[in-house]
């Protein structure tokens, strides 16, 4: 799947993202609203990864789903 595909079904997909990262809230789920970079930033903050980190790990979930 690829980040497009994420955008477009981005309601269907916050259970697998709540799954991944439980830390996030709902609110901040939603926030994401498909976005890349958003979820990127918050797998960041919250978890206390470096960019490049998140970036690796998003993407590695990407494959994933």
């Amino acid at each position: 799947m690829n980040w497009d595909q994420i955008e477009g079904k981005w309601k269907q997909m916050t259970g697998a993202v709540k799954a991944k990262w439980g830390d996030l809230t709902d609110d901040e789920v939603d926030q994401v609203d498909g976005r890349r970079e958003r979820l990127v930033g918050l797998v960041q903050e919250k978890y206390g990864k470096a960019k490049e980190d998140a970036e690796r790990e998003v993407d590695e979930w990407l494959e994933q789903v």
